[in-house]
């Protein structure tokens, strides 16, 4: 398992250039070496921090007809709900790029939009089976669960990422791939959320934090690796980097 490689930027904006070029080699690395790039993303501002993959010169220099994208968290509302990270990421970034309907891997419309988390779960997690069974996800030859190249991730102040919560039983799940959650302690409290095995099986994981409000977790976790938050569990394959903006790395 990889260890945390972290790198603090001055801006949020030298930040944001350099998820894009990160996420941009990455893209053609892989393409070249199978084909296609699995790609997971989450919820929050993380989707504001790629608005630089929309410009040049990474709109025009990236093969967006081979990517595959997934999130690895997603609310349990409408689509259209102002809370749906699939909405966040189709205004702020998917609609901008040429990336193939087919392969935007959204939580299913019809029973999300019922509320059921259940049963949104297990769609996920069928639908990442199938995937499987098709050849675009591979499953880790080391751990036994899917293999995404890259996930971009984020923190909340409490030290959760994805729907992965403090004091919430979904860290410990290791039979599902995907799991719910009904009493989420950050509004709304319906969500679906990859497990802790399929997250740490990505061949590449970028977490980015930005601004004041995380910097206490962000110390807890690299000072004192803090394994009561979700967070510090978060390990990759290949790499795991971690970019923080000053002000999140205000507490190191």
């Amino acid at each position: 398992m990889a260890q945390r490689k972290m790198t603090v930027f001055p801006t949020k904006n030298e930040l944001s250039q350099a998820m894009a070029e990160y996420t941009a080699n990455l893209s053609a690395k892989f393409i070249k070496e199978k084909g296609l790039f699995t790609v997971v993303l989450s919820g929050g501002d993380l989707i504001d921090w790629l608005c630089k993959l929309v410009q040049p010169p990474y709109i025009d220099s990236i093969e967006w007809s081979k990517w595959h994208v997934f999130w690895v968290d997603e609310r349990v509302c409408a689509w259209e709900d102002p809370d749906s990270n699939y909405k966040l990421a189709m205004e702020g970034f998917l609609s901008k790029v040429p990336i193939p309907d087919k392969n935007i891997y959204a939580i299913d419309k019809h029973w999300a939009a019922n509320g059921n988390a259940e049963h949104c779960a297990a769609l996920y997690e069928e639908c990442l089976k199938n995937l499987v069974k098709e050849k675009i996800i591979p499953i880790s030859k080391k751990t036994g669960y899917p293999e995404f190249d890259l996930q971009l991730l984020g923190m909340g102040p409490d030290g959760h990422m994805a729907s992965l919560f403090p004091n919430h039983p979904q860290i410990n799940e290791k039979q599902k791939w995907v799991t719910h959650i009904t009493d989420s302690p950050k509004p709304p409290p319906k969500r679906i959320t990859f497990t802790l095995p399929v997250i740490n099986s990505a061949l590449y994981n970028l977490m980015a934090i930005c601004d004041k409000a995380p910097a206490k977790s962000v110390a807890e976790i690299m000072k004192h690796n803090n394994l009561s938050l979700p967070s510090a569990h978060l390990s990759a394959q290949v790499e795991n980097v971690w970019y923080l903006d000053q002000a999140a790395a205000s507490e190191l």
